[in-house]
């Protein structure tokens, strides 16, 4: 699902256009991604929690070539869902 899509089905459930609801979905994404930015971690209940982790350099392989190449150590965002999403998943 494309965030157009989020758009038009949010749209058609509120009765805002779909101008008004981009710029409502656009702006909830921003305050997400500043929150994580700043605090690190961004805890959405019911739906689950973003959070930044540090992953640790390491040693890997070009499977092409086989040479060992070095991947430096980078941060990067991880999504544990809630409980409720993870029941209805089930």
């Amino acid at each position: 699902m494309t965030k157009k899509e989020i758009v038009k089905r949010i749209a058609e459930k509120s009765g805002l256009t779909q101008i008004q609801t981009k710029e409502i979905v656009q702006s909830t994404l921003d305050a997400i991604v500043d929150s994580i930015l700043e605090a690190g971690r961004i805890e959405l209940r019911n739906f689950g929690v973003f959070e930044v982790r540090e992953r640790a350099p390491r040693k890997a392989r070009n499977p092409r070539t086989g040479e060992t190449v070095y991947v430096p150590a980078k941060r990067v965002v991880i999504f544990k869902p809630g409980r409720l999403m993870e029941d209805r998943l089930k």
